[in-house]
């Protein structure tokens, strides 16, 4: 008798473990489920940095002439054979109208979306800004302030987006120049 009993008790508890095995595999699945159906986190500083690295990569492969323009317009005591010739001006504009036509391209990355109107009206001003710098190169005098207050603009709205982000804010400025 007592082999029995023994032996009923051995079965009852390997059916009760195996019972609550299966329950906990179960449980264990559920939650995991929830888990892999939720969409990864993005990384908002970091999709911001490698936009901005991107905007820039962008217009320097299309500003060289304008930067070289720049560059001997604003040499300080520069002889008149070092000042920007005809020439130097309207491969100058030319760049910068290549440019403006870059950035207009320029599509917001969709990890971005909350800050996407921020980053567009930015872009939008920067395209601006190059655009009245191509304009203003095909004059015989050109005075370049006024795309580059737009350009300030472009660059107080991109650095809004950063500090939002908590990230100091960039120089676009420094990084194409």
């Amino acid at each position: 008798m007592k082999k029995i009993l023994l032996l009923l008790s051995a079965l009852t508890l390997a059916i009760g473990l195996a019972a609550c095995s299966s329950n906990d595999d179960a449980k264990t699945e559920k939650k995991e489920e929830p888990k892999q159906a939720a969409s990864p986190k993005v990384d908002v500083k970091k999709e911001l940095v490698k936009f901005y690295m991107d905007l820039g990569n962008k217009i320097n492969a299309k500003d060289a002439d304008l930067n070289a323009y720049v560059a001997k317009a604003t040499k300080e005591d520069a002889k008149p054979e070092e000042l920007p010739t005809a020439e130097d001006r309207a491969k100058a504009s030319e760049s910068a109208a290549a440019v403006a036509a870059e950035l207009n391209s320029i599509q917001v990355p969709s990890e971005l979306k909350d800050q996407k109107a921020d980053l567009e009206a930015a872009v939008k001003d920067y395209a601006a800004s190059y655009k009245a710098k191509a304009d203003e190169l095909k004059k015989d005098a050109p005075a370049l302030d006024a795309a580059d207050e737009t350009f300030a603009q472009a660059e107080e709205k991109l650095g809004k987006v950063f500090e939002t982000a908590k990230l100091l804010p960039p120089s676009l400025g420094k990084q194409v120049n």
